[in-house]
């Protein structure tokens, strides 16, 4: 157990300190940049660091989770689901670098935040540990929707990749049910929003 405390600590300092990798292409890497305003490239790259802070979430989730979940299946699906969003912060980063932008000086916290959610989510079980899994999912899909409605409709570039991130973040909700998923109660999936919207206002300025 020490040793797996030692890698995941590892782990969270290259998420927060490191320079993230994908095995697969950066989606839209091909697609011309398009003509943005000032104010346009601004309000991408803000977008586009909300979904960053989102990857840094799940990573320490993820982690947390697997740390103590029970079963060896349910540890290997969270660590392929932290595996993908590592593929989503490293397709972020660099869209945010593209754009101008910066990343949200507050990761550290919702990092550390994030991870303890996770530790308490994988101690009551691996049912709710699932549960929690695919009621994040749901909203992350619901959430990178709407950022395909707020993003400039010429920034095909931010779209290709909120988009394929999308597609990534339900095929995860799914394999947490199908896995035996626990659905959590409106109470809890009402608190969840809320939360993730105090996260995703305060990245959006800072």
């Amino acid at each position: 157990m020490i040793d797996q405390f030692i890698i995941q600590f590892d782990r969270g300092l290259r998420t927060l300190f490191g320079i993230p990798v994908s095995l697969r292409p950066t989606p839209g890497a091909e697609i011309p940049e398009g003509e943005l305003s000032a104010e346009e490239r601004r309000h991408a790259a803000a977008l586009m660091r909300i979904n960053h802070c989102g990857e840094i979430c799940a990573q320490a989730l993820y982690q947390g989770q697997a740390l103590l979940s029970r079963d060896d299946g349910v540890r290997q699906s969270l660590m392929q689901a932290a595996h993908e969003e590592t593929e989503h912060l490293a397709w972020t980063e660099q869209r945010i670098q593209e754009l101008g932008g910066r990343k949200s000086l507050l990761n550290p916290l919702w990092y550390a935040g994030s991870l303890g959610l996770g530790l308490i989510a994988a101690r009551l079980g691996d049912r709710v540990n699932l549960g929690f899994l695919a009621e994040t999912e749901r909203q992350v899909e619901q959430h990178l929707k709407d950022h395909l409605d707020r993003l400039p409709e010429h920034d095909t570039r931010s779209r290709a990749i909120v988009d394929q991130m999308r597609q990534d973040e339900a095929a995860h909700a799914r394999t947490a049910v199908d896995l035996g998923a626990a659905e959590f109660p409106a109470p809890v999936r009402t608190a969840m929003k809320l939360a993730s919207r105090v996260m995703t206002r305060t990245s959006y300025w800072v």
